[in-house]
């Protein structure tokens, strides 16, 4: 078994490495000020396009995106340390096109979608949002009541949103909703593309979240869309969302590496520095336990993650290894960066610090796509049912 990236794919960690370190990092201070001024976590329009342009220059855009659209075509493993790069910084920025998304529509589109929709986005041309939650519909999309019903050569959808990022910016919006009541999730649930602007598409509402975040609540009136832009098979919208949701859980995995290890990075600068009753932190066991607990964890929650990706570049069934290190990567993470807040006493408490964004992105994170005690029971779940 070779645990090694090939040249390519450790070149391409190394250059987003530099690229983050370069470009996002700096970033940083302005994002923090933003975020303490209340004003959320976002780039100003001048330092995106400086951002995108460098980063398109790289080659660092449309990566695990086909061939055939401009993509490269990479594996997930080649992914795992892109996104680990990516998530060391609490600098938001998104390598185009987001992945999760991208991963569905080339698992459904046919020809006409693919050039009105895929090609754009793989060009960073538009954005994209998708509309799964509902208000009591989170994470049992059994829950599901936003309706589409077949009407001449258009569908219409009506029901609601919420927890939907990106809404109001996005160019188009994935919809999730229910085709057939009484099949539900599993088999009555299909995929719409809505474009911005839609009559009866209608963002009620901006809602702050934690760590300057931004999510939105949607209402769908009535909202008419022509059959080409049903997105693959009536009624097997499911298994394309599971690879979306799935895309994104071992993201998450992979920015939560990135994010535990600038935290330890952190601490293990200064602790030797800080000297407390005559000694520096360095010298106090706890503080050393928590370095080399936070390194074992680290260590642990990479090789889950690559191991994972592996074995979904190969085509095997991965969804319990993508619910193991979903859970086991944000709850690590939580603890690395919560103990090297403690280390840094209150000027880990300090909003000019990046660690209290850590926190509260990967607090997020264990809830996002599915929370940890669902995860959990996915495992359970499979593994009691395989001994059945």
């Amino acid at each position: 078994m070779d645990f090694a990236l090939s040249d390519e794919h450790r070149m391409l960690k190394e250059l987003t490495q530099r690229f983050v370190k370069d470009e996002l990092m700096p970033l940083e201070s302005k994002v923090l000020a933003r975020e303490a001024a209340g004003q959320g976590i976002h780039l100003t329009p001048e330092e995106r396009t400086r951002v995108d342009e460098v980063s398109q220059k790289l080659g660092l855009w449309g990566l695990d995106a086909p061939e055939d659209v401009g993509g490269f075509d990479l594996p997930q493993v080649a992914l795992i340390g892109v996104n680990e790069a990516m998530g060391s910084t609490v600098t938001p920025y998104t390598l185009p096109p987001d992945s999760p998304n991208l991963r569905m529509l080339m698992a459904t589109v046919n020809e006409r979608q693919r050039e009105a929709y895929l090609t754009p986005y793989v060009e960073g041309k538009t954005i994209s949002a998708i509309g799964i939650s509902e208000p009591g519909a989170g994470a049992d999309p059994a829950g599901m009541i936003t309706r589409a019903v077949r009407d001449g050569d258009d569908w219409v959808i009506s029901g609601r949103k919420i927890w939907t990022s990106r809404a109001a910016e996005a160019d188009f919006t994935i919809v999730m909703a229910v085709t057939d009541k009484e099949k539900g999730a599993r088999g009555g649930m299909s995929a719409f593309l809505v474009d911005k602007g839609t009559p009866g598409f209608n963002v009620l509402r901006r809602i702050p979240m934690i760590g300057g975040a931004f999510t939105y609540e949607v209402a769908l009136d009535d909202v008419r869309v022509p059959d080409w832009k049903l997105l693959g098979v009536e009624g097997q919208g499911f298994a394309p969302m599971q690879v979306r949701l799935g895309t994104r859980r071992m993201e998450m995995a992979a920015w939560c590496i990135g994010l535990a290890q600038r935290a330890l990075d952190m601490m293990c600068e200064y602790a030797p520095q800080r000297v407390t009753f005559g000694q520096p932190l360095a010298n106090r066991q706890a503080v050393q336990w928590w370095a080399a607990d936070a390194a074992t964890k680290i260590h642990a929650a990479r090789l889950m993650t690559y191991d994972c990706a592996w074995k979904l570049d190969l085509g095997r069934d991965v969804r319990n290894e993508i619910s193991m290190i979903k859970v086991f990567a944000t709850e690590m993470a939580w603890e690395v960066i919560d103990n090297a807040m403690q280390c840094f006493g209150a000027m880990g408490m300090t909003k000019e610090m990046p660690l209290q964004l850590m926190a509260a992105s990967v607090r997020n994170m264990r809830i996002y796509d599915g929370p940890s005690e669902v995860h959990r029971m996915v495992v359970a779940r499979n593994l009691m049912g395989g001994r059945r």
